[in-house]
């Protein structure tokens, strides 16, 4: 643009009085230089869109110059705003015949100072390096990045230059490649990516996917309420596909990840993830299997949840999380890697408290629970820890799991005596229950005998049979102390029975009224 002291105007888009001499004086030279500059660059382009040249032609002539002038008066546009041209139904900048005329054109342009040579870090090849890569990336304010945009590669300061090189000769990139890299980053921010509480996430595939097999995205939708998007199930049938040979298209792809953020006017590259298409959805459906949880009012299972959701059962509110904790969770569900034992603690912190609140059961929170022990077990090698699943298993070899059911049974014996009674023995024993069960659950259900003694015949013998089930596993087992694992088994087995209990009075609730109505 500067090159020769020769004013100039960018072909195709740049301001109505550059393009088209809108609320230009007469005896502008500069401006009727740059016009000028225009259309012989329109002209020179018409060797590969003919109708441009055309086009140059019609804004050479006076009378015609005059009636666009007009339009784009009519229509408000200012001297200082940005136009471009429609032929027909179409956008000559859009077209690929336009960018190959200007890739051929932009490389024989040669910076007015001159420089040497060195090799492009992009392209590999010898290239005279653009001094600044003026292209910002945009799309990051939302985290901590600025409005204005942020730059990847920029030596504004004498600290990050070495060697006597200037400016972006540090890192030496062709104007060209410095051009298409911001361009794809904004591109894929823009269309492709999501944000994760402090960082954002952009994603794209070797060879094109479409949206409905887009498997990263899935993370991020989990399931609707209608179920009409379920994302556990879209995973297990494209994995089937692609391993049955029906998705040959897919088999060999490779998908590439990298999180960003923003600091101080420079993009923050956080993480990068790149791996096999398949494995990639072998990794997304394991993590929806091992979050699988039963629903808390029993029977079916949950809806997959989304990630953010699964990010948030950790927290009291997602400006809490912290980036490296989000970092090793993303990478948990994209690479099947073991989730934090500090993403366990802070989630069972909340487990307790909404317990102890009588609120009810966050289902990713409970589904976090779950898989921690399912890929810490897997992670040891040798059998996968197949006793641990979304139901109630009454087999399950720990002895924590089973203090956890038994004190859910023991807070539904007292429901059934004595209905609502406020701070109930789970708002009262919960927390001493879970840490110590062996000072607590012996005590408790020697006292259950007078809730037991308030039942009719059947349930009361139900309820003892249920009692008596859960300590013929324990029998003298109890443990005196839970650790933090143990506590999260304590937490599971109580969530668990009770959506097993619920279930069962759902069952029987519904036999009762097929009877009466039979």
């Amino acid at each position: 643009m500067k090159a020769a002291g020769i004013p100039k105007a960018h072909p195709l888009l740049d301001t109505a009085d550059r393009l088209t001499l809108l609320e230009v004086a007469p005896d502008d030279d500069k401006a009727r230089q740059r016009f000028d500059f225009h259309l012989n660059m329109l002209r020179d382009a018409a060797s590969r869109v003919p109708e441009l040249g055309t086009l140059a032609q019609a804004l050479a002539d006076p009378a015609v110059l005059q009636e666009v002038q007009a339009a784009l008066t009519a229509a408000g546009a200012k001297p200082n705003e940005n136009v471009t041209f429609q032929i027909g139904d179409d956008f000559p900048i859009e077209a690929e015949p336009v960018h190959a005329w200007w890739r051929e054109f932009h490389v024989t342009i040669k910076p007015a100072a001159g420089g040497d040579e060195m090799r492009c870090f992009i392209t590999g090849q010898l290239a005279v390096p653009a001094p600044t890569h003026d292209t910002k990336i945009k799309g990051l304010a939302s985290v901590g990045g600025r409005g204005m945009g942020d730059v990847v590669v920029g030596f504004d300061k004498d600290a990050f230059e070495s060697y006597g090189l200037q400016q972006s000769a540090n890192a030496a990139c062709s104007e060209e490649a410095a051009a298409e890299y911001c361009s794809g980053l904004n591109h894929l921010i823009a269309a492709h990516s999501h944000r994760l509480a402090g960082g954002l996430v952009a994603h794209w595939y070797r060879d094109r996917v479409a949206d409905v097999d887009d498997a990263m995205a899935w993370l991020y939708e989990g399931a609707s309420d209608d179920d009409e998007v379920n994302a556990q199930r879209q995973a297990r049938e494209l994995l089937e596909a692609i391993h049955a040979g029906r998705r040959p298209d897919l088999g060999d792809n490779r998908y590439y990840a990298i999180t960003l953020s923003g600091n101080s006017g420079r993009v923050v590259m956080r993480d990068w993830m790149e791996g096999r298409f398949e494995d990639l959805v072998c990794n997304i459906a394991t993590w929806f299997d091992d979050l699988e949880i039963v629903h808390r009012a029993g029977g079916d299972t949950a809806h997959p949840p989304k990630f953010l959701a699964v990010l948030g059962a950790t927290v009291r509110q997602l400006d809490d999380l912290v980036p490296p904790l989000i970092a090793a969770m993303w990478r948990a569900a994209v690479r099947n890697e073991p989730i934090p034992r500090s993403s366990l603690a802070q989630a069972l912190l909340r487990v307790r408290a909404d317990i102890i609140d009588d609120q009810p059961a966050n289902h990713a929170r409970m589904g976090l629970l779950k898989a921690y022990h399912l890929r810490k077990a897997r992670q040891k090698g040798g059998e996968v820890m197949s006793d641990l699943k979304p139901y109630l298993n009454d087999e399950h070899p720990s002895a924590a799991y089973h203090c956890g059911r038994l004190m859910a049974v023991l807070a539904g014996l007292q429901h059934a005596a004595l209905g609502d009674v406020g701070a109930g023995v789970v708002q009262r024993y919960y927390a001493a229950a879970s840490t110590t069960p062996a000072l607590v659950l012996g005590r408790l259900t020697r006292t259950a005998q007078f809730h037991i003694n308030k039942l009719d015949g059947g349930l009361a013998y139900w309820y003892e049979g249920k009692l008596a089930g859960i300590w013929a596993r324990l029998r003298d087992a109890v443990p005196r102390t839970l650790d933090l694992e143990d506590q999260s088994l304590f937490a599971l087995g109580y969530y668990q029975q009770l959506a097993d209990l619920r279930t069962k009075k759902s069952d029987t609730e519904t036999s009762q009224e097929g009877n009466e109505n039979g």
